[in-house]
């Protein structure tokens, strides 16, 4: 369950530590007071998306920190431990926003994301808003809430895996059979391609070697003069070659390193040199010698990479790429000559798959009709109780037309009411008034919720158009359900707040030049008082003092635990 919740710098709140307990609370104050900004500050500690606005005016960051006791939160254990976030039985939510928007999600101290944030958020607390009458009136919701009561989560994500791998295989052979019409021109179009590239030797093809060989042949001749005149030049110059310029040299130096020993290093190494020129002019001749013009290979050449040019242009890759063009067309050419036993093989799949989703859906339409009796029950005793004393509701279940497997099952699922006796059952939509909605909505959510594992729930004004006995009524429906868990309510009836464990009370600060809210928790006499305002508005008298006391002492809730509260 939720045991503090802190807040700082978020829109009217400056600074805000408050320690809740089990059992219900409740929220009260007069319109306007920031009642909505504790649940904002909860939404955005969940995960709902963050602005700017959200920042106190004049504060670089809105921060808010929830603590939470995971004694009643198996789930959220789990799930702590599977993403290696857990600590002792103890999770820490802490959500920043900074004041050009950005934002940042820990848990346990460390960083996460905002999809993390929401997954683990969804196991720990539920909030249920106060427009979630008109949600109400959506099939998809409708559909979601007998599932939920049903307990049927398992059963659904294997009918919707079943569905999706269906859709695939399903779609992967109408493809197959799409193509298969053109199939014979394709199959000639690659053949006909393979055979023009495979005349390129692929198997030995490098378009690197190719050009370098065309480039030695096509300027062989300049080769041979400019190797000549190098040779000429390097060695075979009897006046004026390197090797004779550099044996003069040697000579001369020897002549004066007898009179300079330091010159012998010198001399030694002219003489390498001299030896390096010899040899280096050697090769070269060698080379020289071994070359000889081949007509017939220049033209084989000319023609293979006038070809390979063509081909890489037809194609539009590079010449380098052939190799693994032909490749993908002999893929392709092979995936179309076995396009009919692949057709044979997604068609028995899908097949399977089809008679394996429809043994699924029909298991999951018995346990829809059966819960579905179950809670048109409890619901129709439930609005009963709130007021409508003649009102039936009732969950049809009925076959989608089509025989193609569906998501969510083959059932459309539609909830109906009728408000009086004689009176046909008809779409909530068509029937229910504001009030009629608000409350059919309340006794669906107490009903769906008595089952569910989520420690933490959060109503906001769900009872709004309803009063009088009825609200006690509605008062007594929230207690109820903070026997096993933690309830949280924002109200504007006495009869609700009356019935709360705990009552906390919100009131707006205008002494400052920004305006702020906090929140305290109200003692006996100070809720008899808050009671009072709620019953009589501005003038509260003797009278309404004591009803507000009576209120209480029949409630029996005059009592209350310690708790601890601060804020400014």
């Amino acid at each position: 369950m939720l045991l503090n919740l802190n807040i700082i710098d978020l829109a009217v709140v400056k600074s805000l530590d408050l320690d809740l307990e089990k059992g219900m609370s409740v929220l009260t104050g007069e319109t306007g007071a920031g009642k909505s900004i504790l649940l904002t500050a909860l939404g955005l500690a969940l995960g709902d998306r963050a602005d700017s606005g959200y920042v106190r005016p004049d504060s670089n960051r809105a921060e808010i920190n929830l603590e939470f006791d995971l004694a009643d939160a198996p789930l959220a254990q789990q799930w702590l431990k599977h993403n290696e976030l857990d600590a002792d039985h103890q999770c820490l939510i802490r959500r920043v926003v900074n004041s050009d928007g950005r934002s940042k999600a820990y848990i346990n101290n460390r960083p996460v994301t905002l999809q993390a944030l929401q997954e683990l958020s969804e196991k720990l607390v539920e909030i249920h808003g106060q427009h979630a009458h008109l949600t109400l009136l959506n099939a998809d919701e409708q559909r979601r809430l007998l599932d939920v009561y049903a307990k049927n989560q398992p059963l659904l994500d294997s009918v919707n895996a079943c569905y999706r791998e269906w859709h695939q295989t399903n779609k992967e052979l109408a493809s197959l059979i799409k193509a298969g019409v053109d199939q014979t021109e394709r199959e000639e179009l690659l053949r006909y391609q393979i055979e023009e590239l495979q005349q390129l030797d692929l198997a030995n093809f490098s378009y690197a070697e190719l050009s370098e060989e065309h480039g030695k042949l096509a300027n062989l001749g300049q080769i041979l003069i400019t190797g000549q005149a190098q040779v000429d030049l390097l060695y075979e110059d009897d006046r004026q070659s390197v090797n004779q310029i550099l044996n003069h040299s040697l000579v001369e130096l020897n002549y004066i390193a007898q009179f300079a020993p330091e010159l012998n290093e010198i001399c030694t190494m002219l003489s390498e040199a001299q030896i390096q020129v010899e040899e280096a002019s050697l090769q070269l001749r060698r080379f020289l010698e071994s070359q000889e013009a081949d007509p017939h290979r220049l033209q084989e050449l000319e023609n293979q990479l006038g070809i390979i040019h063509n081909l890489s242009r037809k194609h539009h890759v590079t010449p380098d790429e052939l190799p693994e063009l032909v490749s993908k067309l002999e893929q392709e050419l092979d995936g179309l000559t076995h396009s009919s036993e692949r057709i044979e093989t997604l068609t028995a799949s899908a097949k399977q798959l089809h008679d394996q989703y429809h043994q699924l859906a029909a298991e999951l339409s018995g346990q829809r009709l059966l819960s579905g009796k179950k809670l048109q029950q409890q619901i129709s005793a439930m609005i009963k109780e709130l007021g409508m004393p003649q009102g039936e509701f009732l969950i049809d279940i009925g076959t989608l037309d089509s025989e193609s497997p569906k998501l969510n099952g083959k059932d459309k699922i539609e909830f109906l009411v009728s408000a009086n006796p004689g009176l046909p059952a008809k779409p909530l939509a068509k029937v229910a008034s504001g009030g009629e909605l608000s409350r059919i909505s309340l006794a669906i959510q107490v009903t769906t919720s008595s089952d569910k594992t989520t420690p933490t729930m959060i109503f906001d004004e769900v009872d709004s158009g309803i009063g009088g006995g009825i609200a006690e009524i509605v008062g007594q429906k929230l207690r109820s359900l903070s026997h096993n868990r933690q309830v949280m309510c924002v109200t504007h009836l006495p009869q609700v707040a009356a019935q709360a464990h705990h009552h906390l009370y919100v009131e707006k600060n205008n002494q400052t030049d920004i305006t702020s809210s906090n929140v305290r928790l109200l003692e006996t006499e100070e809720r008899v008082e808050e009671i009072a305002r709620m019953l009589g508005g501005v003038n509260i008298t003797a009278n309404t003092l004591a009803h507000a006391k009576e209120m209480l002492l029949h409630s029996n809730f005059d009592k209350q635990p310690e708790h601890t509260i601060t804020g400014n």
